[in-house]
């Protein structure tokens, strides 16, 4: 959680008297930095980031935030019964220190240190916490913290690559950490306390080079570190950013496309493979396999419906004139009631979901996406969340669980 800004810094030096490097006309230096101790486990730096995403929006207005436990043990991978593991990293967060060392607009030198978190509490199923007011004030501004994206940092199985990325993350617009001395790295990843490490042979080996290779096949940036030596020693080190051009496609193959498209998931829904569904769409159009599909939604009696649409997509089955019974006006009737009332669900919905924290709201739908065991369900809720209309009776229960009598006054 170390994020570091930069800005441009003139000086009158005659610069035509300077050699090398010193005749460039600014320097960047860091007006701002925040380090947290590397020395944190992979799952208690992933809580340290639920934690503060949650109490962002209010972290300067309230001195003390919550958060539902059982949502705080699943967002960070914790069994959600898991309280003794939780209480010993809450214990753990109170115990690291945070340090800044930083520059006001005016450019007078601030140096501070506190706790990581001022306390925390488990009472009732509920975890209270709090920032020292300093601290939060801190992390609160955007130039010295920048919110880390969750569903990166799930992906992370390295305590080591998730500091790293943490401490790169900020510098993406200006593609370069700056140079680093050696001895604040290894603090920054937590082993400069280790002799082991010492030798930065084995930092290089155990350390650098994993981290560097999780984090630019796991993130949204690709990292190439630089060094500087004195004599045959390295003792600054530099990361090279930018954007990873292959985010959009991070555990998405050749198909993915096809696979957002709702085509597929009613193929998928009615037994169709994934490869057979993919080589249909391709080949005929998505319009095409739909009118297919239709067609095979008011058919009765089918026994092999996979069989059936095959040769219905192959043979093009249409259906007889006038085989589609004309709907009644009491059919209408009752297709427009039912629309409002879906009309009505959907805007509760939408709002019970506005009144939820960023962090609470990923937990909801982690927890509805448990409840999904339909592959083509799960696809669509992943593309539409809570507007899904192939799942939306299943969404009315599940916020109906949520807070009981949510839908108690619509008709």
């Amino acid at each position: 959680m170390q994020d570091l800004t930069q800005s441009d810094s003139g000086d009158d030096i005659p610069r035509d008297k300077l050699t090398g490097s010193l005749r460039r006309p600014s320097v960047k230096k860091n007006v701002a930095a925040i380090h947290v101790s590397g020395k944190l486990t992979l799952l208690q730096r992933k809580l340290s980031n639920v934690l503060l995403l949650n109490a962002y929006d209010t972290l300067i207005s309230r001195p003390k935030h919550q958060i539902d436990a059982r949502t705080l043990c699943l967002m960070v991978g914790y069994n959600s019964n898991d309280m003794e593991t939780l209480k010993q990293s809450l214990r753990s967060l109170a115990e690291t220190t945070a340090e800044w060392d930083m520059l006001d607009e005016q450019g007078r030198q601030e140096w501070g240190v506190s706790s990581l978190l001022s306390y925390a509490k488990l009472k009732g199923g509920i975890c209270e916490y709090a920032y020292s007011p300093a601290l939060a004030e801190k992390l609160h501004d955007p130039k010295v913290f920048a919110l880390i994206n969750l569903n990166i940092q799930r992906r992370f199985t390295s305590g080591h690559a998730l500091a790293l990325y943490e401490n790169c993350y900020r510098f993406v617009r200006t593609g370069s950490t700056g140079w680093w001395p050696i001895e604040l790295f290894r603090r920054l990843m937590g082993v400069d306390g280790s002799a082991y490490y010492d030798s930065f042979k084995h930092l290089n080996a155990k350390v650098i080079k994993p981290a560097v290779a999780e984090v630019n096949k796991t993130s949204n940036i690709l990292l190439e570190p630089e060094f500087r030596k004195m004599g045959r020693q390295v003792v600054e080190l530099r990361f090279k950013i930018k954007e990873n051009p292959q985010l959009g496609l991070l555990n998405i193959d050749d198909g993915e496309g096809i696979r957002q498209g709702l085509t597929y998931r009613r193929l998928i829904a009615v037994g169709v493979s994934d490869r057979l569904a993919r080589q249909w769409i391709a080949q005929h159009g998505e319009a095409y396999v739909n009118e297919k599909l239709d067609y095979l939604a008011g058919r009765e009696g089918i026994e092999s419906p996979v069989r059936y649409l095959t040769a219905a997509i192959r043979d093009d089955y249409k259906p007889a004139d006038g085989s589609e019974a004309a709907p009644s006006n009491a059919d209408i009737g009752s297709l427009d009631e039912m629309r409002a009332l879906r009309t009505k669900q959907l805007d509760r919905i939408r709002a019970l979901v506005a009144d939820r924290s960023p962090t609470q709201r990923d937990a909801d739908k982690r927890l509805f996406l448990a409840r999904l065991k339909d592959a083509a369900l799960r696809a669509d809720f992943g593309k539409s969340g809570w507007d899904s209309a192939a799942n939306r009776s299943a969404i009315v229960r599940f916020w109906d669980e949520m807070v009981p009598g949510a839908f108690e006054d619509l008709t």
